[in-house]
């Protein structure tokens, strides 16, 4: 299967003359001396002839140009006819010009056109062909949206088993029987290759289709082919700017070369070739001719600079100028579109505010504050609403005690002066004010312009002269009072007189307020304590007080003042030792002595620990920091307790003693010496006279004579009849402090267990005599215990109601006292059963009747 031939180039397609085939030869010049080309006698306008490299000639090239009109050379060196040419037997000649413009040089590159020959061949002479394999074909290309007519043929395919078999042709694939459907068919028959209809490179770039040879039953001799089809690009589109309108800033008095933006177009013909590579350039300004030297863009990147400085935004604020892409790398023939960029220019400041007047002129009563003296209008030439255009106000000579100020309205370049504080007619008659006026934004001059100056103007206050009252001289006293001044001490005096004449006279005084009732004043405006003041009381405690004073002239105007009293602090404090009693243990590790002092600074620490003389053979005192003292003892101090008394300075040298008890003690710790285990404060020392004691002594044995005469009386009275039953009796048990088993006794001197008559309790007794314990259990009722060590006696009574119960030691009452006094053996027994085991009751004796 043979390929046809290829039906010319592209612009033989577009013109229809598809009539010859051109052969282009490329010969690289060596040296840029001659190029080559074989073409045909007959070239039509806008044909391609070849292409040269004028890379290898001159790497860069600003300027390509042709000797001959009839022939114009693009930047990739592909020379093209401008005209219908017919080139004569001998050829034709011309130069192509290369220029580079920064490196200065320049080449030369000769090109020769040459038509083909027309060789004959003689009779009998042997033509040599090369054989080869038709049935894969080179692909085919077809010009895009090709003039037709159509159905046109673009290949036609062959199979070599054709010479054997009856071949019929067939194809399938997109643009056949798939999406797009149609565009190609094949005659099955003769394999010519047909295109139905006009195709758009930018919709379908190419298509692969499937070819089969069959014979007539079937049988495939061929393996399918896939053969390619390529849309040839035609450049069908031109450049499409996206927006068609561009704004773009630049900020006024901007330098040359600034770069103000950039423009972009694209082509949707096939990159890298002709049809897509874009110039601009600006073609037209919408106001004036004139701008045209004002900016500049870049054939190739689409980014416009700005030319020459000036721009004045004061003058013009806006250019409109129109920018055109072309494709063809900008030739004449090249399809093109153009955009709109507006180019706004932005406000720099670059103009000082100027004062509407230079001089302004206003009346002001005295002594009036917030009144509004004049309006100051301001001019400025920059963009209104801007910070470049909006004034700042600041008064730079008149206004040293801040009397004036100036408010600026927020919408407006007006300033309002106001009084801040009221005017001294009798101070000063005439106020000058020398005002500046600046911009929010800082200067920003033109280039090789004068600095920018800051425009003042004058304001002349007037005072006008009212009648006022008495002013306080100063308006704020301050008064410094020492502490613990005796009460009505004159500590000050504060005079108001007369603004006009100067003078104090019939003025009175009186105190309107006085939150701390410190201080008085009275008609000559001396200032007395009205109490003793003394910082250390709690009431006191802020050592500050502001007390509102008036004064009234004859005419019964009036003027406050205000007295600021602070309460000094003195030296009425020495520093004390907190904690004063401390144990030491064995170890005898110092102790640490923290004072404290009432008074504040200068009259507080540093504070200095010092033991008196006397006391310096046994302890020393080591300063630790400004506020405390390391104490410990000179060698093996022995167990006992000391007193040892410290005296702490302050430093002002004010100083006082405090007695410090240290218990040196046998322990580890301090918890281990009981009494001392919570610290306490020490009592005051109090001795008892010889009187005292023989008094205390004489109450005593009173006391005790007394007891001794109501024991007596108590055992001669009369008991009950009741007794205690004999076998409650069997289970009293005492204590025989002996191994041995215990006698049976039958003593009426062992006290009776007793049951009251209102069942108030059981009580049980015991006599401890030498070696002999007794105990007593008293249920309810009042209990009483009277102790005698060292053969003494014991007793416990039961109270309940009026009722007296007295249990005692004695003899002689026998078994039958015994038997009024009855108790029940369960309720021994839960008073004994818990506290004797068997082990306890070894060495007792049970008591039996």
């Amino acid at each position: 299967m043979a390929p046809l031939a290829r039906a010319g180039c592209g612009a033989c397609l577009r013109t229809g003359a598809c009539f010859f085939l051109l052969v282009s030869l490329l010969v690289f010049c060596e040296g840029c001396k001659k190029v080559t080309f074989n073409v045909p006698s007959r070239l039509e306008a806008l044909t391609l002839i070849g292409r040269v490299n004028v890379q290898q000639c001159l790497r860069i090239s600003d300027h390509v140009s042709s000797s001959d009109p009839d022939f114009v050379v693009l930047e990739d060196g592909s020379v093209y006819t401008t005209n219908a040419i017919s080139l004569p037997s001998e050829g034709k000649t011309f130069t192509i010009l290369l220029k580079n413009v920064q490196e200065r040089k320049q080449k030369k590159i000769h090109v020769v056109l040459l038509s083909h020959p027309k060789k004959a061949h003689q009779m009998g002479e042997a033509v040599l062909r090369r054989s080869k394999r038709r049935w894969a074909p080179v692909p085919t290309t077809i010009m895009e949206n090709a003039l037709g007519p159509f159905p046109m043929q673009i290949q036609q395919l062959f199979s070599d088993t054709a010479q054997k078999y009856n071949i019929t042709y067939s194809i399938s694939g997109p643009g056949v029987d798939q999406p797009p459907l149609n565009y190609f068919y094949i005659e099955k028959e003769t394999g010519n290759l047909f295109v139905t209809r006009p195709i758009d490179r930018e919709e379908y770039s190419e298509f692969k289709i499937i070819c089969y040879a069959r014979t007539l039953d079937g049988y495939t001799p061929e393996i399918p082919l896939v053969h390619i089809i390529r849309i040839e690009d035609d450049n069908d589109n031109p450049p499409i700017f996206d927006p068609l309108t561009y704004t773009f800033n630049i900020p006024e008095n901007s330098r040359a070369g600034t770069l103000i933006g950039q423009v972009t177009a694209t082509d949707r013909d096939e990159r890298g070739t002709l049809h897509t590579r874009l110039k601009y350039r600006i073609t037209a300004y919408q106001l004036s001719p004139s701008y045209a030297n004002l900016f500049n863009i870049n054939g190739d990147t689409g980014s416009i600079t700005l030319v020459v400085p000036g721009l004045d935004r004061e003058t013009t604020s806006e250019y409109t100028v129109y920018v055109e892409a072309r494709d063809m790398a900008g030739q004449r023939f090249g399809l093109c579109s153009t955009a709109t960029v507006v180019i706004q220019v932005d406000d720099t400041n670059d103009h000082a505010p100027m004062c509407e007047h230079g001089t302004y002129e206003a009346y002001v009563a005295e002594n009036t504050v917030g009144a509004e003296v004049a309006n100051i209008g301001v001019v400025d030439q920059d963009a209104p609403g801007t910070p470049n255009w909006h004034a700042t106000f600041s008064i730079i000579k008149g206004n040293e005690d801040g009397a004036f100020k100036i408010v600026k309205k927020p919408d407006s370049n007006v300033g309002t002066l106001c009084i801040e504080k009221g005017l001294d007619y009798e101070k000063a008659k005439e106020r000058r004010l020398e005002i500046a006026v600046n911009n929010e934004a800082p200067y920003a001059p033109a280039p090789n312009s004068r600095a920018i100056s800051t425009s003042t103007c004058y304001v002349i206050v007037k005072v006008r002269d009212v009648d006022e009252g008495p002013v306080f001289d100063p308006c704020v006293y301050i008064l410094n009072i020492k502490e613990c001044l005796p009460a009505g001490t004159m500590v000050g005096q504060y005079l108001a007189s007369d603004p006009e004449t100067r003078n104090s006279e019939g003025i009175s005084y009186r105190i309107i307020s006085d939150p701390c009732n410190w201080i008085t004043i009275d008609n000559m405006g001396q200032i007395r304590t009205t109490q003793l003041l003394d910082r250390d009381v709690p009431e006191m405690k802020f050592y500050q007080c502001n007390v509102t004073v008036s004064a009234t002239d004859q005419n019964g105007k009036t003027g406050t003042g205000v007295v600021v009293v602070n309460l000094m602090d003195e030296n009425d404090n020495f520093p004390v030792i907190v904690k004063r009693e401390y144990i030491m243990c064995r170890g005898r590790e110092p102790i640490c002595l923290t004072a404290v002092d009432a008074d504040q600074p200068p009259y507080a620490g540093p504070f200095r620990f010092e033991i008196p003389e006397r006391m310096l053979s046994g302890w020393t005192i080591t300063q630790h920091d400004e506020k405390s003292a390391y104490l410990a003892p000179v060698g093996n101090m022995p167990y006992d307790t000391y007193n040892i008394p410290v005296r702490v300075t302050d430093s002002a040298g004010h100083g006082g003693t405090t007695e410090i008890k240290v218990r040196v003690c046998d322990c580890t710790s301090p918890e281990e010496c009981g009494p001392y285990r919570v610290p306490y404060r020490q009592a005051p020392n109090v001795t008892l006279g010889i009187w005292a004691i023989l008094a205390m002594i004489l109450g005593s044995l009173l006391l005790l004579l007394i007891l001794i005469t109501l024991c007596g009386c108590c055992g001669a009275a009369p008991v009950s009849s009741k007794h205690v039953s004999d076998d409650l009796a069997n289970q009293n048990l005492i204590i025989s402090n002996t191994e041995a088993p215990g006698e049976e006794v039958m003593d009426p001197n062992i006290l009776p267990l007793k049951i009251s008559d209102q069942g108030a309790g059981m009580s049980a007794a015991g006599i401890k005599t030498g070696g002999q314990e007794c105990f007593e259990m008293v249920k309810g009722g009042h209990h009483t215990l009277g102790s005698v060590q060292g053969g003494g006696h014991h007793t416990l009574e039961s109270v309940k109601g009026v009722g007296h119960h007295t249990l005692d030691s004695g003899r002689g009452y026998g078994q039958s006292m015994m038997d009024g006094y009855r108790c029940s053996y369960s309720e021994w027994q839960n008073y004994t059963q818990p506290r004797l085991t068997d082990e306890s009751i070894r060495g007792h004796t049970l008591i039996k009747n």
